[in-house]
């Protein structure tokens, strides 16, 4: 192994920031570490309980038997499912030590292991007994994708302290060097129609040392945007097959394709110095959050394809918003936030962890929202929790999907989190997300750094920071200050008060000695945000946000549970916070009678009454039953 920290990212070159990991970073409580509990405690079970009830770990014994032909459950991809819990585990014990969850995964990768094909090839779909055989479907068959998720649990492995002769990796291994002689340059010119071998190779490579793997996932990178896969009905665009990677102007069709892609990309190009092929990534995602991005940092919004649309089509109530999308758009952000150091991509992180991520699960972590839709119409009925359910059906969460990709990738990023905190450069530690815990690392010279963060951000902007451990000589201390902060100021307990931050970031450089109380203030007032007036889906309207949450009306929190298509606002009037919630001075509408058409020669004329909106935190709407939920909401005319 060339690296031991513990962290999903870990360049083997100088980058403008070093990441941390979890054996640096430790979330103590909070919003993130009761999640981090739930994960452990209910959620990794759950998936755990799912994967086998539904057939799709069950998979690999009937493999084993002879029978997986007739008896093989779930999609092409549900062996990456297996996978990703596999890797949710693997953070999970090597941030708790949990031995009874390290024998569960003992036996899952004893099962998985004994199906391995002597040559390194693996899957339950193809190329066993009565099935199709390998590789003679790279538009929809994901077997590199599936291969990738195995390698990204391995390299958590890895990343957490286990050693070559691992089961694990030994399997992830051989799959790896199976893929590498099969598709290296003398071999079959073809690329998944789902990316994610790319990262999983490349971290790969930054675990062991071996240049295979790099120039395996380069060559990957390399093939993209020849047209190597099928003009399906939604064009090659779909499978990002269209335009190479770095000709590309803007992140396109399926949303989690596009953005494993460029997360791949930007590993590739750090790792091998080039610089334009970041850049081009840089470019394209900066446009792809300047115009195809939801308030939410959700992305995608169709619904037939899981895609992208056109710059400024972002329909709240047709948001497609899939929970993988904001995953992996935390890892775009994360690549690029390491690669060029520029701190307003810790802003996207915070934007999306918040808004996207944490919205999937419920709070009993045993349910979970494929899409991420900004406007519920109808109220539903509760979803039974004892059945699988289609993708993106319903009006709640669901126990299961059909295509549960998003439950496991939710899993095992919460478990990885704590290497989202921090960064360190020679000069110094970067705080990046605000979470109560702590945060040790090493400088230049055998320096020590460790600080104490006590916080109940989101909720309330006061952080502090309490030096345990530094060096007796200069260092430097940098605190991100959100790019929304209308106002933040710094308290370096030197006697002078409080000083004023901006964003970026601010930063002090000095002795701070154990001891040393540093107080950060970031206001969270409520405050309107408004629409592009491009975005015409929803021009006329203004959204609310607290901090770094974005808030949505929901009908059981109104007066009579009133349905949130009456509702109209003020924004002339101050927003408020009563009771920890924030209120917004506005109307419900009474709703003329259909004539027959949605149609008429006149504007309609509405009768209002003055009614105060309750609006609630977006990632807590659904868990109180069946409601109609939205996000942008409709100002009163004259206003």
């Amino acid at each position: 192994m060339t690296q031991t920290t513990a962290a999903p990212v870990l360049p083997t070159v100088p980058t403008a920031l070093t990441p941390l990991g979890i054996d640096s970073v430790t979330i103590t409580d909070g919003f993130w570490g009761q999640r981090q509990a739930l994960n452990g405690d209910t959620m990794i079970p759950h998936c755990l309980h799912w994967e086998t009830q539904a057939g799709w770990l069950n998979n690999f014994d009937a493999l084993l038997a002879g029978r997986v032909a007739k008896e093989r459950q779930g999609r092409e991809f549900a062996d990456s499912d297996v996978y990703k819990l596999l890797e949710a585990m693997a953070w999970e014990i090597g941030r708790t030590g949990d031995e009874s969850l390290q024998a569960t995964l003992d036996d899952v990768v004893a099962r998985i292991a004994a199906c391995q094909q002597p040559d390194g090839y693996l899957n339950t779909r193809f190329d066993n007994p009565g099935q199709d055989e390998r590789y003679t479907d790279f538009e929809w068959g994901h077997e590199l994708y599936n291969v990738g998720h195995l390698v990204q649990a391995a390299v958590a492995r890895l990343r957490t302290g286990f050693g070559m002769e691992d089961p694990l990796v030994r399997v992830a291994l051989r799959a790896a060097d199976h893929v590498c002689r099969t598709f290296g340059a003398d071999g079959l010119q073809r690329v998944c129609g789902h990316p994610e071998i790319e990262v999983a190779l490349v971290e790969l490579y930054r675990a062991t040392g071996e240049e295979r793997y790099l120039e395996q996932a380069r060559l990957f990178i390399e093939r993209r945007g020849h047209g190597t896969l099928a003009d399906i009905e939604f064009g090659r665009s779909y499978f990002q097959d269209d335009v190479p990677v770095r000709d590309a102007e803007v992140l396109r069709g399926h949303a989690v394709r596009a953005l494993y892609l460029a997360a791949a990309a930007v590993d590739v190009g750090v790792e091998e110095g080039d610089t334009d092929l970041v850049d081009a990534v840089e470019q394209q995602y900066a446009r792809t959050l300047a115009r195809r991005t939801y308030i939410t940092g959700g992305m995608g919004s169709h619904h037939q394809d899981e895609a992208f649309g056109e710059d400024y089509e972002l329909p709240p109530d047709r948001a497609y918003c899939e929970t993988c999308a904001g995953i992996a758009s935390v890892m775009v952000a994360w690549r690029l936030l390491l690669a060029k150091g520029d701190l307003g991509y810790a802003d996207v992180i915070e934007r999306s962890l918040y808004n996207v991520v944490a919205t999937s699960p419920a709070e009993d972590g045993k349910g979970f929202f494929y899409t991420n839709t900004l406007h519920r119409r109808e109220a539903g009925t509760p979803l039974p929790q004892d059945r699988i359910h289609p993708r993106a059906s319903g009006s709640g969460r669901a126990a299961w999907f059909e295509v549960s990709c998003c439950p496991t990738n939710v899993s095992r990023t919460f478990a990885q989190l704590a290497s989202y905190v921090a960064t360190r450069t020679e000069d110094g530690l970067q705080l990046l997300q605000f979470v109560p815990g702590t945060v040790s690392t090493e400088l230049p010279g055998g320096r020590s750094v460790t600080i104490r963060v006590s916080t109940e951000y989101p909720h309330d902007g006061r952080v502090r920071i309490e030096v345990l451990d530094a060096p007796a000589d200069a260092w430097e201390l940098t605190v991100r200050v959100p790019g929304w902060a209308s106002e933040a100021t710094v308290d370096l307990g030197d006697g002078e008060g409080p000083r004023p931050a901006q964003a970026p970031a601010f930063v002090h450089r000095g002795v701070m000695a154990a001891g040393t109380v540093i107080e950060v203030v970031i206001a969270m007032e409520s405050r309107w945000t408004y629409p592009d007036p491009r975005v015409d889906a929803v021009r006329g309207c203004v959204a609310v946000e607290r901090g770094p949450l974005v808030m949505c009306a929901e009908s059981v929190d109104q007066p009579g549970g009133a349905d949130v298509a009456t509702l109209q606002v003020d924004t002339t009037a101050p927003l408020r916070v009563e009771d920890g919630t924030v209120v917004v001075t506005g109307w419900t509408v009474e709703m003329p009678e259909n004539a027959g058409s949605a149609y008429s020669a006149a504007p309609a004329k509405l009768e209002r009454h003055g009614q105060d909106v309750r609006l609630t935190p977006y990632h807590r709407w659904g868990n109180r039953g069946p409601s109609t939920m939205r996000i942008w909401l409709p100002i009163a005319q004259g206003d």
